[in-house]
């Protein structure tokens, strides 16, 4: 997919994507509960606009990750496809 200035998708469909999670309701209620930032901005609505270039900050047990939106999904595939959408800057890599 060819991203465009005006392109986006919702965090919680792209978490899915990138197989943050098994479904994407537990997407939804993992960006619900917090501990989510977009951009630096706290965030708690699975329905916020991600775009490419964007960053996400989160927690995940008990690591941080820190990925940058490579590019938006289109479905959802095996994991190396997955990995293909986030740059990973988490701290210690």
């Amino acid at each position: 997919m060819t991203a465009t200035p005006e392109s986006w998708e919702r965090l919680d469909v792209w978490l899915w994507y990138a197989r943050v999670s098994k479904t994407r309701s537990l997407c939804a209620r993992a960006v619900q509960d917090g501990g989510f930032r977009l951009n630096r901005q706290p965030t708690d609505k699975p329905h916020a606009k991600l775009r490419v270039g964007d960053v996400l900050t989160y927690t995940w047990g008990s690591e941080v990750r820190v990925w940058r939106v490579a590019q938006l999904g289109t479905r959802r595939g095996p994991a190396d496809e997955a990995r293909e959408l986030y740059e990973d800057l988490s701290p210690g890599l």
